[in-house]
């Protein structure tokens, strides 16, 4: 009988653990809808391309990059919407920002 609870109780968190992680994945995938349908109308299809090229070669730097765009539009410091041109500048300053400089001693 004691076994059958423990089971019982087992199956029941692992059940309540999926859900969550499930429920997580769902609310992260519409933020991702969210903020590509806002992406489509701040930037032209041209830079929109390219910000799809940059997900593939840099993933790890994607949704900030996404937010700092939705920002600069919204606060209205880049006209929208951002075409090609606007966006390989923002992206000089952003992998300038962001790059590591090494050092080395002898």
């Amino acid at each position: 009988m004691g076994e059958d609870r423990e089971l019982e109780e087992l199956r029941r968190k692992k059940l309540e653990e999926l859900q969550k992680r499930a429920e997580l994945e769902r609310e992260a995938q519409i933020a991702a809808a969210q903020r590509r349908a806002v992406l489509k109308k701040i930037l032209t299809p041209t830079a929109l391309a390219r910000l799809d090229n940059i997900r593939v070669v840099k993933p790890e730097i994607i949704e900030a990059l996404e937010q700092q765009l939705i920002a600069l539009a919204s606060s209205r410091r880049v006209r929208v919407p951002i075409d090609d041109d606007t966006l390989k500048a923002i992206l000089e300053t952003v992998y300038s920002q962001t790059k590591k400089e090494y050092r080395f001693k002898l």
